[in-house]
Parts: structure tokens; C-alpha cells; sequence
């Protein structure tokens, strides 16, 4: 089923790819628990290593331990292979989770050894047994002396004129010669040639192949015994090696993830426990250049209508590839930052025509048992495509509509696809029920592969049938046949689309200026604040100065001597002088239409009322004082309009990199940029304070927690940072 619902959403190139990555073939659930697999893949990516290396599935090598058999020489390394990978990863730096993880991994002293015995081509070391020394030394020496009478031979006089070519040819596992017949020397004939000739074995080289075949089986023999010994060894460690190469394969599983987020910039989910699936420019891995689709899907049904080949079945298939991945924690084209993926017992979809010949079976049967089926199960993800499909909409529309409320009350999740509105009619009166149509652009007269949520499609045949060359005379005739109302139907529809469309743009500008005010007011009052904290200052200062040179003033007419009271007189009238009256900001000379300047701010004065003016910038008109506006340099008025500018990047940046930074440092960089972001209009800035020892990341945690334009913020996804920063949200 798992496989079959892979060709479905068309995941088997994106799959061949991922397990091209691994060291072997493996499932691709990850058992145990989603968060603590997603916390060590993120830590992974944060560092440099080298994957594993390719090995082969030792699960029938431990079957055979278990029943006491005995491993070749060459399985045997293969399990030196993971023991060696785990000693290298454990001597990289991991900190917090995967850290943990290798710690409980702790090789026997009598396991590592056995590395020792191979070396890195796993052949087992000749210096392990003297035994080994010799016999290789004289397997050597006979090569030699074989090579040598080949030589001796193939000058010599007595095969002159008898040797078809000069080569040494290996014929039955034998090296010999091609001659012609009528030869002198003692040989043995192999085999014979297409064109007459003989294979030969001169007696001599086959005395010396006899002795080295013979060597050959003394160090076979030397070999079977280590084979044994190790064997033995592993049988001990029987549960050891179980766990050992189950961890491979999980590390195997993290190391691929993070090599194909690194090669194609992809993104992972983890799955919360919600039903909700909420995507935010996601792109099937199978399509190249995608169009990003943008999806909130919260309610139990999705109903999507509307355009021919406007991307309806492919907006199914990549809803339910994204939850396949999300379960798996596989990468996807995704910003995970702003997605949300629950968690489904299964994902299921009914997108093929099940007629065919071998099944004897009509469409709209099949899609009858499919549904059977279904209702024996629940808490499923459902996609079904062109669910109209096979028999009559009218009738379709009312049967299903029934078996999909009984799937609803079951605990589906459901996405449809359908063109028939008498179906979406029925549908959409449900409140677990949510619609979507695919767009299609009238001046164009195509697709446009995007969907708006919330309303009902228009199925657009008749523009369709046009755009692939169906004669306007019979596409007229086709409309007069459809009739007025429906037609008039149609084209409320689709003005109510464009009219959503228009809506949602004036929504989307009217938003901008809403958080654009909110920055400017945020500045003012903060502003505000600092004048009101500087004026109390000054006001105590003077009063407590007052105070002073009043009681000094007291004390002197209580004295006697004239000299002290004249001393009194004088210290008051010094204390008197230090009373300075604040000085208020003389304003400028200005007036209605001059451009000012506040802070970050640039405006046009539109009205003075004594100490205060109306001020409009970029659309938004402000009451500031007289005294905190400075008359502009420049007094060509520009173009105001409501947009987001970031042309000055000097003074806001959308990043903010702190490290290598003292506490002190790091903090005074940290008020000024959120400072400056906020006044910028930002909505989302990144703030990379590292790991390292934990300081900068507790200090930008606390101000982040405490500031009260910080709406929120979390670590960065995987490919911007990771656990080294934090996404900040306005």
C-alpha cells in the first residue's frame, strides 16, 4: 500500500534521490519518538561530517549468528565498518541531543579489536599471524616464477613460428598459450580457439599453479580459522550487534535528510498534534520550477473546484505528499517557519480510474468498493480526485455527499477535487467544510495555477474549448444550448472571484499601513516616554535645589552675628544661581506645506494649532510637537505611497549577526536593531547569536521574552541557523 500510494502523489524520483544518499536501502519511518529524531537532525546539520559508508544489509548475517553459524571473512567487516563509523563519530564535537544519544553507545573493548585485524580494503593484516608472512611471501615467488618461464617461452625457439599471439590468456581458470598444432614443448591442451588454434599449459607453470593453489588453500584455511574466532566473538555479542547496526541505520536516516536538505535547499516539518494543514510556499519535489502554492486547510473537508488543467489534482497530490514527508520527517520545498502539519494515522488516495480489463470492474464501481473500504477504518488523510467520476453528477452529487458526512463524523481529514457545483452546493452547507477554487485569468485565457479560499470555482469549458482550437460558432452554440441561467450563473461566479480577489488585495495594502501606523506609534510613545522620564529629572532636580536654598535662607535668620548671617545670605543666593530654569527647544520657523522630519519619519505639514501640527507621511497623518520636528533639507515633495521600503539598509537591516560579541556588546546591538526594525515596519527579522557556550542565546531569549513588540519568535528553521538563531515576529 505504502509503495502504491507513492507512485500515486508521484514521490518515487524524489525517493530514488533520498535513498541514493543512504548507506543502504531502509525503511523510511523513523521508530521512536518524531521530536527527539527532528531535534538530532537539526544539530546534524549544524556540522561537518562524513556520511557513512555504503554497507550491506546484515539482517540474514545475524540470523545466521544466532544459530551459531559462521561469517566469511568479508561479512565480518562489514560489521568493522559500522564500529569504525561510530569511533569517528564520536569523536566529533555534538553538544546537546545526539550528544546524549552516542554516549549510550558504547562499543566492547573485544568488538574494537577486531578492527584491528582488517585493514581499510577489509583484508585481513598478514602481520595478525606469521603463518600469513609466509605463505603470502611464497605466493609471491611463485607469481614471479610463472611470469618468469611466460617469458622464457614466448622467446624461445622451440614455439617459434608455432604462437598465435604473444599474449598470456586465461582459459578455465588457468593461465596459458595460443599456439598452433605441431609444437615441441610438454604442455597440456586446455581448450581449443574459433580458428584451429590450441590453449596450452607448459607442464612446468602447471607444476607452479598446482604449488600456488596449494598456498592458496593453506591461507584459506588460516583464514576460516580468524572467521571462526571472530564468529564466535559476535555470537557473544549477539544483542550488541542487533543494536549497534539498528543505530547505523537510524544515523544513516538522520545523515540523508541533512544531505538533501543541504543539495536542494528543502526544509522539515515536524508534525504537531493537531489535524490541521496549514503550507506556505510549498512545491511538489516532482515539478521543476513550481509555482509555490499557499494552503490553509483547518477544517475536516476541502473542497476544491473550478478551472480545467487550472492545477486541482496536483494541489491534491501535494497536500497529501506534504503530510507523507511531514510523517517521515523527509525535506520539502517549504517555509517552514509558517506551516503547520498534523499528524495522520494513514494517508490514503483515490486518484486512478480502477477500470481496467484484468478486473472486469466499471469506474464507478471501483470507486464504490474503494469507499467500502474506507468506511470500515478511521482518522484518515483522504484525497479523492474528479470524485464525480463514472456516472451521473446529479445522482453522484447526493450519494456522496452522504458517504462523505459519514467519513467526516469517522474523523477524516478529506481533499476533493470535482467540477460539478451541484456537489460543492451540497457540500459546502457543512461547517467541517471549506472551499478553494482554481484561478483562471480572462484576459490571458489561462490557468493561473493559484487558488483563492473560500468560494466556488468557475469550471471556464467553454474559454477552455476555445484555447484548443474548438470553432467559436460551435462554442456559441454549445453556451445558447447550456442556457441564460446557467451561464448568468457562471459569470456571477466568476465576478464574484474577481471581486474576492480585488478584497483581499485592499486588505492586503490596508494591513501594510496598519502595521506602518503602529511602528510610527510605538516610536512616538516612545519618545514620548523619554521626554516625560527627562522633564521629571529635571523637575526634582530643581525642587530639591529650592528646598536647599530655602532652608539655608531660614537658617540665616535665626542667627545672631551678621558676619554668619551675611555667610548664610550669601550661600543661599550661591544656591539660588544653580537653579536653572529648563530650557524648552526653541521651534522652527514653520508653517503649512513645509516637509519636517521626525526621527525616521518624513512628512508634509498639513495643519498648526499652537504647539502641535498634523503631519501626513506615506499616507498616515500624525499629530506631533512643534519642538520634536526639524525642517527637511530637501523640500521637493516626494511620492509618498503605502510600500515597504528597505533602500537604506545602513540604518535597518533584516539580520543581525552577534557573534564573536561580549554580553554588554551583544545587548546594546540587540535594543538598536529591533529598535530600527520596528521603525523600518518589519514584520520578520533572524538574529544569529550561535551555540558556543549558551550566553547569547540566554541574553537574546530574555530580551526577546520581555520586549513588548515581540510578538514571537523561535529557533531558525535548519538552513538559516538552526538552534545559532532566532526568527522575530512584530
Amino acid at each position: 500500500m505504502g509503495e502504491n500510494l507513492i507512485e500515486k502523489l508521484d514521490l518515487s524520483g524524489y525517493l530514488e534521490e533520498f535513498n541514493a544518499l543512504c548507506a543502504r536501502k531502509k525503511p523510511l519511518f523513523l521508530e521512536g519518538d518524531s521530536r527527539l529524531h527532528f531535534e538530532r537532525i537539526k544539530e546534524l546539520f549544524e556540522l561537518d561530517f562524513t556520511p557513512p559508508t555504503p554497507c550491506e544489509n546484515l539482517t540474514q548475517r545475524l540470523v545466521h549468528l544466532s544459530k551459531q553459524g559462521i561469517l566469511h571473512l568479508t561479512e565480518c567487516f562489514e560489521f568493522v565498518k559500522i564500529f569504525r563509523y561510530f569511533g569517528y563519530l564520536k569523536g566529533l564535537k555534538f553538544e546537546l541531543a545526539l550528544k546524549t544519544w552516542l554516549d549510550k553507545i558504547i562499543i566492547p573493548l573485544n568488538l574494537m579489536s577486531i578492527c584491528e585485524y582488517f585493514d581499510e580494503k577489509g583484508e585481513l593484516k598478514e602481520e595478525l599471524d606469521e603463518r600469513l608472512v609466509c605463505l603470502n611471501e611464497a605466493d609471491k615467488i611463485k607469481s614471479e616464477q610463472i611470469q618468469s618461464h611466460f617469458k622464457e617461452l614466448l622467446s624461445s625457439k622451440a614455439l617459434q613460428g608455432y604462437l598465435i599471439d604473444t599474449q598470456v590468456h586465461f582459459i578455465h581458470q588457468s593461465e596459458c598459450l595460443l599456439v598452433k598444432a605441431g609444437h615441441k614443448i610438454k604442455a597440456k591442451i586446455i581448450a581449443r580457439s574459433a580458428n584451429g588454434g590450441f590453449y596450452i599449459l607448459p607442464e612446468d607453470i602447471e607444476k607452479l599453479q598446482i604449488e600456488k593453489e596449494k598456498i592458496y588453500v593453506e591461507r584459506e584455511k588460516i583464514h576460516y580459522e580468524y572467521a571462526v574466532k571472530i564468529s564466535q566473538i559476535f555470537q557473544k555479542e549477539l544483542a550488541f550487534l542487533k543494536f549497534i547496526d539498528k543505530a547505523y541505520d537510524t544515523f544513516d536516516a538522520y545523515s540523508a535528510r541533512v544531505l538533501l536538505v543541504r543539495k536542494k535547499d528543502y526544509e522539515i516539518i515536524l508534525c504537531d498534534k493537531s489535524k490541521d494543514i496549514i503550507l506556505k510556499d510549498f512545491a511538489h519535489p516532482a515539478l521543476k520550477n513550481a509555482k509555490s502554492v499557499s494552503v490553509s486547510f483547518t477544517k475536516q473537508v476541502l473542497l476544491v473546484t473550478g478551472v480545467n488543467a487550472g492545477g486541482k489534482s496536483m494541489l491534491l497530490k501535494g497536500i497529501l505528499s506534504a503530510a507523507f514527508l511531514a510523517k517521515h520527517l523527509l525535506p520539502m520545498k517549504i517555509n517552514a517557519a509558517h506551516s503547520k502539519i498534523g499528524k495522520f494515522s494513514g494517508i490514503k488516495a483515490i486518484i486512478d480510474d480502477p477500470q481496467n480489463v484484468k478486473n472486469d470492474i466499471s469506474t464507478f464501481a471501483g470507486r464504490m468498493l474503494e469507499f467500502s473500504r474506507l468506511l470500515q477504518e478511521k482518522n484518515l488523510l483522504l484525497g479523492v480526485d474528479e470524485i464525480e467520476l463514472g456516472t451521473d453528477f446529479e445522482e453522484a452529487a447526493s450519494l456522496y455527499t452522504v458517504l462523505i458526512q459519514s467519513l467526516i463524523s469517522k474523523g477524516f481529514k478529506i481533499i476533493i477535487t470535482t467540477h460539478h457545483k451541484r456537489l460543492a452546493m451540497l457540500l459546502a452547507r457543512a461547517e467541517q467544510v471549506e472551499l478553494l477554487a482554481a484561478l483562471f485569468d480572462e484576459k490571458m485565457a489561462l490557468p493561473r495555477f493559484e487558488f483563492l479560499q473560500g468560494t466556488v470555482g468557475k469550471s471556464y469549458a467553454f474559454e477552455t474549448a476555445l484555447r484548443y482550437g474548438i470553432a467559436t460558432n460551435l462554442v456559441e452554440l454549445a453556451r445558447k444550448i447550456n442556457g441564460e441561467n446557467k451561464q448568468n450563473l457562471e459569470e456571477l461566479v466568476g465576478k464574484n472571484i474577481n471581486l474576492e480577489l480585488e478584497l483581499r488585495q485592499k486588505l492586503k495594502l490596508a494591513n501594510h499601513k496598519e502595521s506602518k501606523a503602529e511602528a510610527l506609534l510605538n516610536s512616538l510613545k516612545n519618545q514620548k516616554e523619554e521626554n516625560d522620564k527627562s522633564l521629571k529629572n529635571t523637575l526634582s532636580r530643581l525642587e530639591n535645589a529650592y528646598y536647599e536654598a530655602i532652608e539655608a535662607a531660614k537658617k540665616s535668620l535665626n542667627l545672631k552675628d551678621t558676619k554668619d548671617k551675611q555667610r548664610a545670605i550669601n550661600k543661599a543666593n550661591e544656591l539660588k544661581k544653580q537653579i536653572q530654569k529648563p530650557e524648552f527647544l526653541q521651534t522652527e520657523d514653520l508653517k503649512v506645506g513645509d516637509l519636517v522630519s521626525y526621527n525616521a519619519m518624513r512628512g508634509e505639514i498639513l495643519s498648526i494649532k499652537k504647539d502641535e501640527a498634523i503631519v501626513e507621511s506615506e499616507g498616515l497623518r500624525l499629530r506631533v510637537g512643534l519642538s520634536l520636528l526639524k525642517k527637511s533639507l530637501s523640500q521637493t515633495k516626494p511620492n509618498f505611497k503605502a510600500t515597504v521600503s528597505i533602500e537604506k539598509k545602513q540604518n535597518a537591516n533584516m539580520s543581525l549577526d552577534l557573534h564573536g560579541l561580549r554580553v554588554d556588546e551583544a545587548l546594546s546591538e540587540l535594543e538598536a536593531f529591533i529598535s530600527d526594525a520596528l521603525m523600518a515596519g518589519f514584520e520578520e527579522v533572524i538574529i544569529f547569536h550561535g551555540i558556543g557556550t549558551g550566553k547569547l542565546a540566554a541574553l537574546v531569549k530574555d530580551f526577546l521574552s520581555t520586549h513588548k513588540s515581540v510578538k514571537s519568535f523561535e529557533d531558525a528553521p535548519i538552513n538559516q541557523g538552526g538552534f545559532g538563531a532566532k526568527v522575530v515576529r512584530f
